[in-house]
């Protein structure tokens, strides 16, 4: 039987519904800068009610949300154990550090998930943040879907490659799509994070967006080599402009496609393979 889909875009009415009788719920609070951590903290609470949820989606962009809402609007996340399929709409928030170790402590608790969304975008998290945010990806052992977007944010290679030792449990991975754009991400940064990537077998879909960090030559080659190793590949796009990457790395073998191709990038580039869909974006 279809479940249907509850939709809420006022907290009180949320709040005063019968909690326990929602399977498929959406609420949508975008915008208001009202909700704060008092209001979060109410939704936690309501959330913690709803025991029978299998589909949650959260719209929860440009509010107020600090520290002591994500703790509590984590505590409801977690007792929601039988999710299957999250989206968590957080960006322009106020979370940090602190609040995205919470906010990964209590999704670690979501065992059952094999869909996440999740938008961080500026929410002026570090590398302790990204690190331990990413901690919860090794409890997601039926995760298929995962879309990440950290853009925007205060993280280097240190939480790059904490996200690369979390995505390297998710072995059942077959979409994935990454946003890491505007950072500080420079060799070392991709090169944990290819080792993780490169430990998803299964993966036939991936988005890669690395836009404006500090990639260069050695980090675009490393990248390179790792996408050789993802032979399920069916669907590849790679955004990489504005990353120092010269003219001599702008050459990439893809050695496991049947028709052995290799391409010069200049400017903006993108083509498709007989047996992988490949997009690439470069620009200088």
């Amino acid at each position: 039987m279809i479940q249907q889909k509850q939709y809420f875009n006022d907290l009180q009415k949320f709040i005063s519904s019968q909690l326990q009788s929602h399977q498929v719920l959406c609420i949508n609070i975008n915008r208001s800068n009202e909700i704060g951590d008092k209001v979060s903290s109410h939704l936690g609470f309501a959330l913690t009610k709803c025991i029978n949820l299998s589909n949650l989606t959260l719209f929860l962009k440009q509010n107020q949300i600090g520290v002591i809402g994500i703790q509590e609007l984590g505590s409801g996340l977690a007792q929601c154990t039988n999710l299957s399929n999250l989206i968590l709409d957080l960006e322009r928030n106020k979370i940090g550090d602190e609040g995205s170790s919470d906010l990964g402590s209590a999704l670690a608790k979501c065992t059952n998930l094999s869909n996440l969304t999740l938008d961080l975008r500026w929410n002026f998290i570090g590398d302790k943040g990204m690190s331990s945010l990413s901690s919860c990806l090794v409890k997601f052992t039926n995760l298929s879907n995962l879309t990440i977007d950290l853009s925007y944010n205060y993280f280097s290679d240190e939480g790059t490659s904490g996200l690369g030792s979390g995505l390297a449990e998710c072995t059942n991975l077959s979409f994935l799509k990454l946003h890491l754009n505007w950072s500080y991400i420079g060799v070392i940064g991709v090169s944990g994070l290819c080792s993780g990537i490169e430990k998803c077998t299964n993966l036939s879909n991936l988005t890669l967006a690395l836009n404006c960090n500090l990639i260069g030559d050695e980090g675009a080659s490393g990248l390179g080599f790792c996408l050789v190793k993802c032979t399920n590949l069916q669907n590849l796009k790679l955004r990489l402009s504005q990353n120092q990457i010269g003219v001599e790395q702008n050459r990439i073998e893809y050695s496991h496609i049947n028709m052995h191709s290799e391409y010069i990038l200049n400017n903006q580039f993108y083509n498709s393979y007989i047996n992988l869909n490949v997009f690439i974006f470069f620009i200088f």
